[in-house]
């Protein structure tokens, strides 16, 4: 049986079409996942993303105990700010992409994605062991409410009382909402301007309202998981499973600068990755972006074809909404890489014509 989120009834009495993921039943769509890109792009969208797990390290050894457990220098993180890390294998292999986020100085929050929740718990616990900190999951306890786009600002800045010029991307602050306290991020996974709100799950519903009908006037709409793959695929932002997995690294998917390696101690699959640096391009597939023409659309698996020879495969793509054609990424080798370089993809037996770009396809003004 799926849980639920905190938020379940209000997506319910508005309409919502669910679905599955990763055990959580959540809004896919309200009514059109097309308005809901555009809104997201043009004006704001409303997101529900409590499936996400949010798990907490406390204690006086927590930036330590990250230190080892993380490819990240999560030491190096101020209170107040947030940084991208990765959790890797003894290999080097991604066995998630977090968000880790230091609300104090003794007092770390990890953000990681719902498939792989529990085992970035477990993991977390395991690799904590020996060090003075409390690893907790707070996953169920916590809501999680996203306004993205152009307009977010203004709406956020009707709700609370933070400082938002004063807050960066990639920077939190605890404020209140609805008249509940919650703690305010600037982060996102559209390319456009944004902000997370954690709250107590039992005040999801209060803190959704008030953001809601802040953003009535500014064309804000509840937006669901299928824009948001569009949106974070415009915009060339990775998502587990499909542009990384456990047999890659970080390194493999042109994210190698998020592993620090000037840690003052050792941390897990350190030995493999400074293996994996080193071999350089010395490696057989790298993560592109394709571009193609008309409206059929490459989707996640299809093989990307060097003349008659299948020289990758496609991780994600859709026809974009904003850009108006097909646009993919795909795993190729380091000689096709060249954009401009010319490819395709077969779509059920039909070859359709791609041009290799860098990425990502869109990045807002």
């Amino acid at each position: 049986m799926s849980t639920l989120s905190p938020l379940h009834e209000v997506h319910s009495k508005l309409g919502a079409s669910f679905t599955d993921f990763a055990g959580w039943s959540m809004p896919l769509r309200y009514g059109s996942e097309l308005a809901e890109h555009k809104a997201v792009r043009e004006a704001a969208g409303l997101f529900d993303l409590s499936h996400m797990g949010e798990i907490e390290l406390t204690g006086p050894e927590a930036a330590r105990a990250l230190d080892y457990a993380l490819v990240g220098k999560l030491s190096a993180v101020k209170p107040g700010r947030a940084r991208y890390t990765m959790i890797c294998d003894g290999e080097g292999g991604v066995l998630d992409d977090l968000v880790v986020y230091r609300i104090g100085e003794d007092h770390f929050m990890v953000v990681a994605n719902a498939s792989n929740a529990a085992v970035v718990f477990a993991e977390l616990r395991s690799r904590a062991e020996g060090f003075t900190v409390e690893v907790t999951d707070r996953s169920t306890d916590c809501a999680l409410i996203a306004v993205q786009g152009p307009a977010s600002a203004e709406i956020i800045g009707a709700v609370c009382d933070a400082d938002l010029s004063a807050l960066p991307y990639y920077g939190s602050v605890p404020t209140r909402v609805g008249g509940h306290d919650v703690l305010l991020a600037r982060t996102g996974y559209t390319g456009e301007d944004g902000f997370e709100v954690y709250a107590e799950a039992p005040h999801a519903a209060d803190v959704w309202e008030t953001l809601s009908a802040a953003g009535s006037s500014h064309g804000l709409l509840p937006a669901g998981l299928a824009c948001r793959d569009t949106l974070r695929l415009e915009a060339g932002m990775p998502l587990y499973g499909n542009e990384l997995t456990a047999d890659m690294t970080p390194f493999d998917a042109g994210l190698g600068r998020v592993v620090k390696f000037d840690k003052p101690a050792d941390f897990v699959g350190r030995a493999a990755l400074e293996r994996r640096r080193d071999a350089g391009d010395a490696v057989e597939q790298v993560l592109v972006g394709l571009v193609g023409e008309g409206r059929r659309a490459a989707r996640h698996g299809y093989p990307v074809m060097d003349g008659d020879t299948q020289a990758g495969t496609v991780t994600s793509g859709a026809l974009s909404p904003t850009l108006g054609h097909p646009i993919a990424m795909a795993y190729v080798p380091p000689s096709l890489t060249e954009p401009g370089t010319k490819l395709t993809v077969d779509i059920r037996g039909k070859a359709m014509p791609v041009s290799v770009v860098k990425l990502p396809f869109y990045k807002r003004a």
